[in-house]
């Protein structure tokens, strides 16, 4: 049989941390999943700060954060964990070490180093989504109920404590309803203007005025250009402003010149809808035409 799983208790619970501003309403959905003992899954665009939160909880409650990046082929026993068969034929066939222990054979996935830490740790699933549809129910028993059976050693795996689950996705594809049931939600909505520079100022605080106005100005008129693929996100912006400030670009010449744009927009179709956009130039114009045009806007 597994332990009784010991409750989580803080005596203070989440409250952001120094590098990461936190809404309202996402620490209150922290807390209630720590509370109820249920994962948090967390949707957003890219950019908006999913997998940094796991970082922060743990920073916040000083606490191991465990990371389990989750691949297109990742199978949920990869995170329970994995038994070395090749090892052990290797061993059988050289005479290295005892075979006949099958335990020495068996290691556990980042889903079982979590539940046999001796402190209670931020387990994170990051980018759920990117494995198959299976992959979220594979695991829904091991959430549940905190264990899991390995049949080589004939042992239950129980967790010591339980582990604060958080799960992030980017809606590349549906999740199961049986999974979405067991979790806490949250959807983090991209950053106004007025929280986005609350985030900057922790990044860069000693940023000139004019050059944040004029660069957030800028930022946001890109992210609303129509037929963007991939809009720009807060750590690209992060990344721009460095390079104007690296740059010595004077804050009249941004909105002007767009100065290292290949910062913001990752993409020569985005950088051609840009140019078309600007320039009032329609999709029939010439590839070559648009690609040599925006030569200006690159690095």
């Amino acid at each position: 049989m597994s332990k009784k799983v010991r409750r989580y208790e803080a005596s203070t619970g989440y409250r952001g941390s120094e590098d990461y501003i936190v809404s309202d309403d996402l620490r209150n959905s922290v807390n209630i999943a720590i509370a109820l003992q249920k994962p948090l899954l967390i949707k957003g665009e890219p950019g908006t700060g999913k997998t940094m939160l796991a970082q922060s909880i743990a920073d916040s409650l000083d606490k191991e954060l465990i990371i389990w990046n989750i691949k297109s082929t990742t199978k949920a026993q990869e995170g329970l964990y994995v038994y070395d068969t090749v090892q052990r034929l290797y061993d059988s066939q050289f005479g290295e070490g005892d075979v006949a222990n099958i335990k020495k054979y068996i290691k556990l996935g980042k889903l079982g180093e979590a539940f046999i830490t001796s402190e209670p740790v931020v387990l994170l699933i990051d980018e759920i989504d990117k494995a198959d549809l299976e992959f979220p129910n594979d695991l829904l028993w091991e959430l549940d109920q905190m264990s899991f059976y390995i049949p080589e050693t004939k042992e239950t795996i129980g967790a010591v404590h339980r582990p604060i689950v958080v799960i992030t996705s980017n809606a590349e594809k549906e999740l199961p309803d049986a999974f979405l049931r067991r979790c806490i939600f949250h959807y983090i909505e991209f950053p106004d203007p007025e929280g986005m520079e609350r985030i900057i100022k922790v990044h860069h605080p000693n940023l000139e005025k004019r050059l944040l106005e004029q660069a957030m100005e800028t930022f946001y008129m890109l992210r609303n250009v129509p037929n963007i693929q991939k809009k720009p996100s807060t750590s690209e912006l992060i990344d721009w402003l460095q390079a104007l400030v690296v740059g010595g670009i004077s804050p009249n010449r941004i909105k002007q010149d767009l100065p290292f744009l290949g910062v913001l927009l990752k993409k020569n179709e985005d950088l051609d809808t840009l140019l078309n956009q600007l320039h009032g130039k329609t999709q029939s114009r010439s590839p070559n035409y648009a690609s040599s045009s925006l030569n200006r806007y690159r690095y």
